[in-house]
């Protein structure tokens, strides 16, 4: 089975494809912004990348939220609960993390289906 990457660099890529199943990189919104901005921003970056690898929000099989700090809890999900729609929901884990900079507050993994 074939491997299609999206967003290639160096070090990572932003998506990988193997058969039917989408990997998503962790997305990370614009450094400084609110944790209402940042999980906007990307949520919004998933459904770009599912769209590129040919999915959608709806195949979302699973999906790791990491916090800089559990406080936030209530605010990112309050932006995740809208966005998830309260249909389709995937099997989702949050925890708390320090993450590669203190300016982001939400990071958000992905793994999706295709077809």
């Amino acid at each position: 089975m074939s491997i299609e990457r999206i967003g290639s660099g160096p070090r990572m890529s932003q998506a990988v494809i193997h058969g039917d199943t989408v990997y998503l990189a962790g997305q990370v919104g614009a450094p400084g912004e609110s944790v209402t901005a940042q999980t906007q921003a990307v949520l919004a970056s998933v459904e770009a990348l599912l769209a590129q690898a040919g999915s959608e929000k709806s195949k979302i099989l699973s999906a790791t939220i990491w916090l800089a700090d559990m406080a936030d809890f209530a605010e990112m999900n309050a932006v995740w609960d809208v966005w998830v729609g309260g249909k389709d929901a995937p099997a989702r884990a949050t925890g708390e993390a320090k993450l590669a900079t203190p300016d982001y507050k939400v990071e958000v993994i992905v793994v999706a289906a295709r077809g």
